[in-house]
């Protein structure tokens, strides 16, 4: 079977425009995570699809799923989020194996709720990716020159532009081989974990590449905020 994860389990720390998480702001007219949400339930492949929220904002995002989804409603799982990104992919694994067991050839595809302009394209080919492969994640090639400070100070390294890319979502993994390389991480190694792919990388497991898009931006910032509304349509209140 194939999952879809959506993770909303952040605060929005950085996005300082409102006391709510930046997942539940209105991009036109819904919140983002909805919008992100329905191109998930769009893809037929996928036979359910979990969203992993901030425990205290569990039944905010069911009211939002009551009031804005029309389709596939039957087919929407929220799950308590962890204390971080992959916590959170845990929790929803967890979720998943309690209700359909473990099984061999089951797919989790795992995306940032603030990354709203996912494209069809970049799902299937996930899901094609991750059937072949066992792991893939979603790039751009990076289009400005890499600079790597390691004291933030003096540039130590400019890698070669060729070989660089920027990372986006979805990042899709055979659920059994990312339980199993998960649990094989020290407490150690989890603390400096910021990206589900490099549970693979740690362990020597390759992951493969699917082709990206600029338009699937992850909205952080204000200036990213204004983007979206002004992909969508939408008017951005002062």
């Amino acid at each position: 079977m194939i999952f879809g994860a959506i993770l909303a389990g952040g605060v929005g720390s950085r996005m300082k425009m409102s006391d709510m998480p930046k997942q539940f702001l209105l991009l036109g007219y819904k919140p983002i995570v909805i919008h992100t949400l329905e191109k998930f339930l769009l893809n037929t492949r996928m036979d359910k699809v979990y969203v992993g929220v901030h425990p205290d904002w569990l039944d905010y995002m069911e009211d939002l799923i009551e009031k804005y989804i029309v389709f596939r409603k039957e087919d929407i799982v929220c799950v308590a989020g962890g204390g971080d990104r992959n916590s959170t992919i845990m929790n929803i694994v967890d979720a998943i194996e309690a209700e359909f067991g473990e099984n061999e050839d089951d797919y989790i595809i795992t995306h940032d709720s603030v990354r709203p302009f996912v494209t069809a394209r970049i799902l299937d080919e996930n899901i094609e990716c991750v059937i072949k492969y066992n792991a893939c994640d979603t790039v751009i090639p990076a289009t400005d020159t890499i600079v790597e400070a390691k004291d933030n100070i003096i540039i130590s390294d400019i890698p070669e532009r060729k070989y660089m890319y920027q990372g986006q979502t979805p990042q899709s993994f055979k659920i059994g081989l990312l339980k199993k390389l998960f649990r094989e991480l020290s407490e150690e190694e989890k603390g400096i974990l910021t990206d589900a792919c490099k549970i693979c990388l740690m362990r020597g497991v390759p992951v493969h590449l699917v082709e990206g898009e600029v338009s699937n931006l992850k909205i952080t910032t204000v200036t990213d905020y204004k983007i979206a509304q002004a992909l969508i349509g939408g008017v951005l209140s002062d």
